[in-house]
Protein backbone atom coordinates (compact mmCIF):
# COMPACT_ATOMS: atom_id res chain seq x y z
CA UNK A 1 0.00 0.00 0.00
CA UNK A 2 1.39 3.84 -0.82
CA UNK A 3 1.74 6.51 1.37
CA UNK A 4 1.49 9.83 0.09
CA UNK A 5 3.52 12.49 2.39
CA UNK A 6 6.52 14.34 2.78
CA UNK A 7 9.32 13.16 4.52
CA UNK A 8 11.25 15.63 6.45
CA UNK A 9 15.05 15.36 7.77
CA UNK A 10 14.61 16.55 11.24
CA UNK A 11 18.29 15.76 11.78
CA UNK A 12 21.09 13.53 10.69
CA UNK A 13 19.81 10.07 9.21
CA UNK A 14 16.25 10.78 10.83
CA UNK A 15 12.91 11.67 8.98
CA UNK A 16 9.32 12.32 9.94
CA UNK A 17 6.71 11.01 7.43
CA UNK A 18 4.33 13.93 7.58
CA UNK A 19 0.72 11.90 5.98
CA UNK A 20 -1.12 13.78 3.55
CA UNK A 21 -3.94 14.09 4.73
CA UNK A 22 -7.05 15.48 2.80
CA UNK A 23 -6.28 19.21 3.00
CA UNK A 24 -2.61 19.12 2.06
CA UNK A 25 -1.86 22.09 0.07
CA UNK A 26 0.06 20.08 -2.53
CA UNK A 27 3.81 21.90 -1.88
CA UNK A 28 5.25 19.62 1.11
CA UNK A 29 3.39 21.15 3.69
CA UNK A 30 0.48 21.97 5.60
CA UNK A 31 -2.22 25.01 5.32
CA UNK A 32 -2.68 25.47 9.36
CA UNK A 33 0.88 24.58 10.37
CA UNK A 34 0.02 22.78 13.47
CA UNK A 35 1.47 19.26 13.89
CA UNK A 36 0.45 15.61 15.73
CA UNK A 37 3.67 14.33 15.91
CA UNK A 38 3.40 10.64 16.49
CA UNK A 39 5.87 8.29 18.43
CA UNK A 40 5.34 4.44 18.28
CA UNK A 41 6.18 1.84 20.32
CA UNK A 42 9.19 -0.99 20.39
CA UNK A 43 9.37 -2.83 17.22
CA UNK A 44 7.49 -0.11 15.47
CA UNK A 45 9.17 2.05 12.67
CA UNK A 46 7.19 3.91 9.71
CA UNK A 47 4.03 3.28 8.78
CA UNK A 48 4.12 -0.13 10.68
CA UNK A 49 0.45 0.66 13.07
CA UNK A 50 -2.65 1.85 10.64
CA UNK A 51 -4.37 4.27 12.48
CA UNK A 52 -1.88 7.55 12.06
CA UNK A 53 -3.24 6.86 8.45
CA UNK A 54 -6.84 7.05 8.80
CA UNK A 55 -6.18 10.09 11.39
CA UNK A 56 -4.62 12.15 8.80
CA UNK A 57 -7.39 11.78 6.82
CA UNK A 58 -9.99 13.11 9.18
CA UNK A 59 -7.57 15.95 10.64
CA UNK A 60 -9.22 19.59 9.64
CA UNK A 61 -7.23 21.74 6.96
CA UNK A 62 -5.31 23.11 10.38
CA UNK A 63 -3.51 20.35 11.65
CA UNK A 64 -1.24 17.23 9.85
CA UNK A 65 0.36 14.04 11.46
CA UNK A 66 3.96 13.29 11.28
CA UNK A 67 5.03 9.89 12.67
CA UNK A 68 8.96 10.25 13.62
CA UNK A 69 11.67 7.68 13.50
CA UNK A 70 13.83 7.47 16.36
CA UNK A 71 17.25 5.71 16.13
CA UNK A 72 15.20 3.25 18.53
CA UNK A 73 13.01 2.24 15.81
CA UNK A 74 12.60 -1.07 14.53
CA UNK A 75 14.91 -3.17 16.43
CA UNK A 76 17.23 -0.10 17.63
CA UNK A 77 14.90 0.06 20.68
CA UNK A 78 16.88 -3.00 22.62
CA UNK A 79 20.33 -0.95 23.04
CA UNK A 80 18.71 2.20 23.21
CA UNK A 81 16.87 4.63 26.15
CA UNK A 82 14.01 6.78 27.23
CA UNK A 83 16.48 9.41 27.46
CA UNK A 84 18.05 9.06 23.96
CA UNK A 85 14.46 9.04 22.48
CA UNK A 86 13.71 12.25 24.50
CA UNK A 87 16.90 13.71 23.05
CA UNK A 88 15.49 12.74 19.55
CA UNK A 89 11.82 13.73 19.80
CA UNK A 90 12.99 17.29 21.04
CA UNK A 91 15.38 17.68 17.86
CA UNK A 92 12.24 16.83 15.76
CA UNK A 93 10.14 18.95 17.41
CA UNK A 94 12.58 21.74 17.05
CA UNK A 95 12.32 21.04 13.33
CA UNK A 96 8.52 21.45 13.12
CA UNK A 97 8.90 24.46 15.59
CA UNK A 98 11.61 26.11 13.17
CA UNK A 99 9.24 25.82 10.06
CA UNK A 100 5.62 26.51 11.53
CA UNK A 101 7.05 29.08 13.95
CA UNK A 102 3.17 30.18 14.58
CA UNK A 103 1.63 26.43 14.81
CA UNK A 104 1.25 24.08 17.59
CA UNK A 105 3.03 20.92 18.03
CA UNK A 106 1.46 17.56 19.98
CA UNK A 107 2.65 14.39 20.85
CA UNK A 108 1.10 11.41 20.36
CA UNK A 109 2.38 8.28 21.83
CA UNK A 110 1.21 4.35 21.43
CA UNK A 111 2.80 1.67 23.53
CA UNK A 112 6.67 2.69 24.55
CA UNK A 113 6.15 6.31 23.02
CA UNK A 114 4.12 6.88 25.93
CA UNK A 115 7.15 6.60 27.84
CA UNK A 116 8.88 8.45 25.90
CA UNK A 117 6.33 11.41 26.40
CA UNK A 118 6.39 11.17 30.15
CA UNK A 119 10.37 11.25 29.92
CA UNK A 120 9.77 14.14 27.32
CA UNK A 121 7.93 15.99 29.93
CA UNK A 122 8.66 14.50 33.10
CA UNK A 123 12.68 13.04 33.12
CA UNK A 124 16.02 14.77 34.45
CA UNK A 125 16.76 17.40 31.97
CA UNK A 126 13.31 18.79 30.37
CA UNK A 127 13.81 22.20 31.08
CA UNK A 128 15.98 22.71 27.60
CA UNK A 129 13.01 20.68 25.87
CA UNK A 130 11.14 22.69 23.19
CA UNK A 131 7.39 23.51 24.41
CA UNK A 132 4.56 21.70 23.45
CA UNK A 133 1.10 22.18 23.16
CA UNK A 134 -0.53 19.13 24.32
CA UNK A 135 0.07 15.53 24.54
CA UNK A 136 -1.86 12.02 23.51
CA UNK A 137 -0.86 8.35 25.49
CA UNK A 138 -2.47 5.69 23.57
CA UNK A 139 -1.78 2.05 24.91
CA UNK A 140 0.54 3.24 27.68
CA UNK A 141 0.83 -0.27 29.53
CA UNK A 142 3.62 -1.55 31.68
CA UNK A 143 6.07 -3.96 30.13
CA UNK A 144 6.94 -5.18 33.89
CA UNK A 145 3.64 -6.77 34.48
CA UNK A 146 3.13 -7.37 30.47
CA UNK A 147 5.23 -9.94 30.89
CA UNK A 148 4.57 -11.00 33.96
CA UNK A 149 1.39 -11.52 32.90
CA UNK A 150 1.68 -13.23 30.09
CA UNK A 151 4.63 -15.60 30.36
CA UNK A 152 1.85 -18.58 31.62
CA UNK A 153 4.68 -21.67 32.24
CA UNK A 154 7.01 -22.14 35.43
CA UNK A 155 10.00 -22.30 32.64
CA UNK A 156 9.05 -18.92 31.02
CA UNK A 157 8.71 -17.29 34.19
CA UNK A 158 12.17 -18.78 35.62
CA UNK A 159 13.97 -17.45 31.97
CA UNK A 160 12.67 -13.85 32.20
CA UNK A 161 13.76 -14.10 36.28
CA UNK A 162 17.26 -15.06 34.97
CA UNK A 163 17.52 -13.06 32.33
CA UNK A 164 16.96 -9.63 34.78
CA UNK A 165 19.26 -11.35 37.04
CA UNK A 166 21.84 -11.78 34.44
CA UNK A 167 20.80 -7.88 33.80
CA UNK A 168 21.56 -6.50 36.93
CA UNK A 169 24.38 -8.90 37.36
CA UNK A 170 25.82 -6.86 34.56
CA UNK A 171 24.85 -3.53 35.47
CA UNK A 172 26.14 -3.74 38.74
CA UNK A 173 29.89 -4.74 37.01
CA UNK A 174 29.64 -1.76 35.02
CA UNK A 175 28.95 -3.23 31.73
CA UNK A 176 25.25 -1.98 31.39
CA UNK A 177 25.87 -1.32 27.31
CA UNK A 178 26.71 -5.33 27.14
CA UNK A 179 24.27 -7.46 25.24
CA UNK A 180 22.39 -10.01 27.99
CA UNK A 181 23.28 -13.55 26.61
CA UNK A 182 20.70 -15.24 24.19
CA UNK A 183 20.93 -18.38 25.95
CA UNK A 184 17.53 -18.81 27.71
CA UNK A 185 16.91 -15.52 27.17
CA UNK A 186 12.76 -15.48 26.89
CA UNK A 187 13.08 -11.65 26.01
CA UNK A 188 15.62 -11.65 23.43
CA UNK A 189 13.68 -14.35 21.47
CA UNK A 190 10.02 -13.48 21.88
CA UNK A 191 11.23 -10.04 20.83
CA UNK A 192 13.87 -10.55 18.06
CA UNK A 193 16.03 -8.03 19.19
CA UNK A 194 19.59 -8.04 20.94
CA UNK A 195 19.17 -6.07 24.44
CA UNK A 196 21.60 -4.19 26.21
CA UNK A 197 21.50 -5.23 30.11
CA UNK A 198 20.36 -1.51 30.53
CA UNK A 199 17.56 -2.03 29.07
CA UNK A 200 16.42 -5.31 30.22
CA UNK A 201 16.75 -3.99 33.67
CA UNK A 202 14.68 -0.85 32.59
CA UNK A 203 11.58 -2.93 30.72
CA UNK A 204 11.64 -5.43 33.44
CA UNK A 205 12.79 -4.22 36.81
CA UNK A 206 10.65 -2.20 39.51
CA UNK A 207 11.47 1.34 39.25
CA UNK A 208 13.31 0.83 36.08
CA UNK A 209 13.35 3.63 33.63
CA UNK A 210 10.73 2.47 31.49
CA UNK A 211 8.06 1.57 34.31
CA UNK A 212 6.21 4.58 34.43
CA UNK A 213 2.58 2.97 33.65
CA UNK A 214 2.95 -0.41 36.53
CA UNK A 215 -0.36 -0.83 38.61
CA UNK A 216 1.79 -1.37 41.58
CA UNK A 217 3.57 1.92 41.74
CA UNK A 218 2.94 4.18 44.78
CA UNK A 219 1.73 7.34 45.13
CA UNK A 220 4.68 9.43 45.62
CA UNK A 221 6.60 8.01 42.56
CA UNK A 222 2.99 8.89 40.56
CA UNK A 223 3.44 12.28 42.44
CA UNK A 224 7.14 12.76 40.86
CA UNK A 225 5.93 11.67 37.36
CA UNK A 226 2.24 12.37 36.79
CA UNK A 227 2.16 15.33 38.99
CA UNK A 228 5.25 16.71 37.55
CA UNK A 229 3.34 17.19 33.68
CA UNK A 230 3.24 20.76 33.09
CA UNK A 231 -0.21 22.51 33.24
CA UNK A 232 0.58 24.51 30.17
CA UNK A 233 0.16 20.84 28.67
CA UNK A 234 -3.16 19.31 28.32
CA UNK A 235 -2.81 15.21 28.48
CA UNK A 236 -5.22 12.95 27.35
CA UNK A 237 -5.02 9.12 28.05
CA UNK A 238 -6.62 6.28 25.77
CA UNK A 239 -6.85 2.47 26.70
CA UNK A 240 -8.29 -0.17 24.54
CA UNK A 241 -10.87 -2.10 26.46
CA UNK A 242 -9.00 -5.35 25.19
CA UNK A 243 -5.47 -4.53 25.32
CA UNK A 244 -3.94 -7.70 25.83
CA UNK A 245 -0.98 -6.20 27.49
CA UNK A 246 -3.02 -5.95 30.75
CA UNK A 247 -4.19 -8.19 32.70
CA UNK A 248 -7.81 -8.47 32.00
CA UNK A 249 -8.46 -8.36 35.88
CA UNK A 250 -7.38 -4.26 35.63
CA UNK A 251 -9.66 -2.11 36.30
CA UNK A 252 -8.93 0.28 33.31
CA UNK A 253 -11.14 3.09 34.00
CA UNK A 254 -9.88 3.32 37.55
CA UNK A 255 -6.54 2.54 36.95
CA UNK A 256 -6.38 6.20 34.13
CA UNK A 257 -8.45 7.90 36.58
CA UNK A 258 -5.62 7.66 39.03
CA UNK A 259 -3.37 8.91 36.85
CA UNK A 260 -5.31 11.55 35.62
CA UNK A 261 -5.59 12.57 39.74
CA UNK A 262 -2.21 13.14 39.98
CA UNK A 263 -2.00 15.08 36.89
CA UNK A 264 -5.02 17.66 38.39
CA UNK A 265 -3.12 17.45 41.78
CA UNK A 266 -0.17 18.66 40.66
CA UNK A 267 -2.16 21.53 38.51
CA UNK A 268 -2.28 20.05 35.07
CA UNK A 269 -5.21 19.63 32.90
CA UNK A 270 -6.82 16.22 31.67
CA UNK A 271 -9.29 15.95 29.10
CA UNK A 272 -11.83 13.45 30.33
CA UNK A 273 -13.89 14.31 27.33
CA UNK A 274 -12.43 12.67 24.80
CA UNK A 275 -10.00 10.48 26.44
CA UNK A 276 -10.82 7.55 28.44
CA UNK A 277 -11.10 3.31 27.54
CA UNK A 278 -12.12 2.65 24.06
CA UNK A 279 -14.47 -0.24 23.55
CA UNK A 280 -13.50 -3.10 21.63
CA UNK A 281 -10.17 -1.94 20.73
CA UNK A 282 -6.55 -3.35 21.07
CA UNK A 283 -3.40 -2.19 21.83
CA UNK A 284 -2.72 -0.65 18.46
CA UNK A 285 -5.94 -1.28 17.01
CA UNK A 286 -5.15 -3.04 14.00
CA UNK A 287 -7.77 -5.83 12.72
CA UNK A 288 -10.29 -3.94 14.94
CA UNK A 289 -13.49 -3.26 13.51
CA UNK A 290 -13.38 0.21 11.45
CA UNK A 291 -16.00 1.93 13.98
CA UNK A 292 -13.53 1.15 17.17
CA UNK A 293 -10.86 2.44 15.00
CA UNK A 294 -13.40 5.46 14.34
CA UNK A 295 -14.11 6.16 18.01
CA UNK A 296 -9.99 6.22 18.55
CA UNK A 297 -9.74 8.48 15.62
CA UNK A 298 -12.60 10.99 16.87
CA UNK A 299 -11.24 11.33 20.01
CA UNK A 300 -7.93 12.28 18.73
CA UNK A 301 -9.45 14.34 16.39
CA UNK A 302 -11.75 16.55 19.14
CA UNK A 303 -8.47 16.88 21.44
CA UNK A 304 -6.31 18.40 18.87
CA UNK A 305 -9.14 20.17 16.69
CA UNK A 306 -9.74 21.49 20.63
CA UNK A 307 -6.43 23.00 21.38
CA UNK A 308 -7.51 25.50 18.55
CA UNK A 309 -5.33 26.51 15.30
CA UNK A 310 -3.74 29.47 16.40
CA UNK A 311 0.07 30.07 17.99
CA UNK A 312 1.26 28.64 20.54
Amino acid sequence: MAHPGTAHVYAEKRIAFEHAGAHLNGRGGQAGGNTLVWIGGLGDGLVTVGYPATIAKSLNASWSIAEVLLSSSYRGWGTSSLQKDAREIAECVAYFRALRPQGRIVLMGHSTGCQDIMEYLTGENTTPRPPITGAILQGSVSDREAWTYLLTTPSEKASCAATLTEATRLIAAGKPKEIVPRDNNIVQRELGAAISAYRTHSLLAKGGDDDYFSTDLDDATLRGTFGRIPREVPVMFLLGSEDPFVDPRTDKRALLERWAGFVREGGGVVDQVHGGVVEGGHHNFDGDPDEVVADLVRRVVGFVEGLGGGSS
